[in-house]
Order: structure tokens, then sequence, then C-alpha cells
């Protein structure tokens, strides 16, 4: 019996192609574990209504972990028209993965973006920031009104500055949610030995919301006097991360701007090809690389599979299998650094042909092997 179940979620377009790449590198490595595959994603929200099946929740609590690909996502209406005939007003579309995240109470979305030293498309060396994003709430919260009403204007002073046919979406943040990220985020550190914790908020105009984020971090950091804590508003953060992105190490963040952060700041160490994730709660993780599915490229195994092997890095970890985590880490740092162009994908100086994903794959796996024995 394997010493692992793994929750295997290829979801949509390039989804089953980056997890391919990343069962050469578990393989190679030896990782003990049983990999159950779930269905989740666009095909089935166009075949029976729900992106998230049933039995996948009931699959993803049984495991371990879980290893997710990536999900196509549209809006309302172009959703809505992929239904079939049957379905159409019936069903309302919702992302499976802000879905699992709810359902699982994923908390923790953590993204590190590092620059490590060789890559060509780093925007400078040595950034080395780890992103913590609240995972269950703000704007991601779910509560939504596609169309405003005169009754809905009556129910509170304020409602009545909203017009009626306005869309409104509510941005949930509490006192809880707040505390758990923050404290994840300080926990982190302190563990890993870092410097500085940096708030992201908007509560100079968002000032309940985020300003209650605000409060809450202040509030966390005095418990952690060896670290240093500042905050800054989201649009200054990003206009002194493309300044100085040396100045930050730790940064925590509400859902949306968390998201949109570890975006932009992945961009710096050379795109979405290399930004892994993971989320963390209490009893379940997930882990995905942060990019999405690219429908165009699906089944040609052309993109670079680093943010998928470095998200089952992370899982690695998580599951205190820190030797084997080791050695993909230090496999990838050797690959970024020594590879040459006929091994990379197209998006860091390789050639774009289909099959590129697997030829990566198999190289970094040679490299985590041979690391492997030398531990």
């Amino acid at each position: 019996m394997a010493k692992y179940k793994i929750a295997w979620l290829p979801g949509d377009g390039i989804g089953k192609d980056v997890l391919d790449a990343v069962r050469i590198v578990l393989d190679a490595i030896g990782f003990d574990a049983e990999y159950r595959e779930g269905r989740i994603g666009w095909t089935c929200w166009i075949t029976e209504g729900n992106p998230l099946p049933e039995e996948t929740i009931e699959l993803v609590k049984k495991c371990d972990a879980i290893m997710f690909g990536a999900i196509t996502s549209k809006p309302p209406g172009e959703a809505e028209k992929e239904l079939p005939e049957h379905l159409r007003g019936k069903v309302k579309y919702r992302s499976p993965i802000v879905q699992l995240r709810q359902i699982l109470d994923l908390y923790v979305n953590m993204r590190p973006c590092k620059a490590y030293p060789g890559n060509p498309l780093n925007y400078k060396e040595g950034i080395d920031i780890v992103v913590f994003r609240e995972n269950t709430e703000d704007l991601y919260f779910g509560v939504e009104v596609p169309e405003w009403t005169e009754e809905l204007r009556k129910c509170h002073p304020d409602f009545t500055r909203i017009p009626v046919g306005a869309a409104v979406s509510f941005k949930v943040i509490t006192r809880r949610g707040s505390e758990r990220i923050i404290r994840a985020a300080f926990e982190y550190a302190r563990k890993h030995k870092r410097k500085k914790v940096t708030c992201v908020h908007k509560a100079n105009v968002v000032r309940a919301a985020d300003g209650l984020f605000r409060t809450v971090f202040y509030e966390i950091a005095q418990e952690y006097p060896d670290i240093e804590a500042d905050d800054a508003n989201v649009d200054s953060f990003c206009q002194w991360a493309l300044k100085d992105p040396l100045k930050y190490d730790v940064v925590v963040a509400p859902n949306l701007y968390g998201d949109i952060i570890s975006d932009f700041i992945g961009q710096m160490v050379g795109g979405l090809g290399f930004a892994p994730s993971a989320n963390i709660g209490d009893k379940y993780a997930l882990f995905e690389p942060v990019h999405g599915s690219a429908p165009k490229y699906a089944g040609k195994y052309i993109v670079n599979p680093i943010a998928a092997i470095l998200s089952a890095k992370l899982m690695l970890e998580w599951l205190g299998e820190t030797k084997l985590a080791l050695a993909i880490e230090k496999a990838i740092e050797e690959t970024i650094r020594e590879a040459p162009p006929e091994v990379r994908t197209y998006d860091w100086g390789g050639p774009k042909k289909e099959g590129q994903t697997l030829v990566l794959a198999r190289y970094i796996a040679e490299k985590a092997k041979k690391h492997l024995e030398n531990l």
C-alpha cells in the first residue's frame, strides 16, 4: 500500500500537460503515492452544469493532499451560453477552485516569488518574496447581486446610494479571517528567519473592510517583536515593489490584492511559468501553479511546467517529505542556471514545439534523482 493518497485534479486546458510533467519528476525521486484522479472544471460545467461534482469533493476529503492543474473560467453570460439548453437559467457558474478553497477552508494561499539565479527573465536578482493571500473572503466571498432593486435600497440607509439596476459584489472581511492569514504570515517569517512582514491594503479608501484587516495586522504584530512590521496601500506597494523589490520579504494581503500582487511579483521573477502556490487549511491542502489554463495550448505540451513542479515541492514540504522537496528545489535551481536552450520551454528561450514540456520535465527529473542521492 502506498504511503500517501494524492487527489489528482488536472482540470482544463494545460492542466493535464503540467501535471503529467509533475508525475515524471515525482516518479523519478520515488515519491510513494497512489494518485486518484478527479473530475473538475469546464467539461463538467458544459455537460452537467456543475464544475465541481460532489464525487470530487468526497474524493479530495479522503486524500492526504491535492495536486491541481488549471481551470477555465468565463463571465456569466458566456458560461450560460455553453450549457446544454435544458440547464440554461437553472444553474449558476462559480469557480470550482474558489469553491474548493471555501469548502475545505483553505484560508492560506502562499505564493513564493523567487528569482532563481541565472534566469534571463528575472527583473532583478535576489528577489525572494513570499505572498500570503487570504483565500476565503473579500470580493471572492461569493455574495453578489446582479441587479440592485428598490426593495434592497430600503434595507440600509447607505443602500439608497446604490442605483437600481447596479451590479453589486460584497467585500467581506472578518476579524477571524484576518487573524488566521496574518498569524500564518508571521509564523512563516519566524520559522524561516525572515525579517519583515508587510501588510498590503487600501484602508485609506476602503475604510471598514481594509481598515479592519490593517488593525488586526498591527495587533498581531505586537506578538512578534523580533519581526519588523509595516504596511502599504496596494497602489503604493506596487510602485515601490517595482522600484526596489529587495526591500520586501513576507507580504500579507486580503484576497483580491494578494491575487493581483502575487501575479505582479511573479512576472518579476520570470513569469507565471515560475510561480507556484499552496492553498493550506488546518486539515487539507491543495497545490497548484498560479497560471491559468491556456486552452489554445492544451494537449500540445508546449508550456513551462516549473510552476507546477515547484507546487509539488511545496506539497512534499507540507507532507513532511523535506528530503524529496529539497532534491526538487536543487534540481530546479540547477536547471534554471544551466539548462541548454534545447531543453527550455519557449517562454525562456527554448523552442516552441510540441512535447517540450515533457523534455524539460525529464531533464529536471534526472537532476532531482542525482541530488537525492547526495542528500
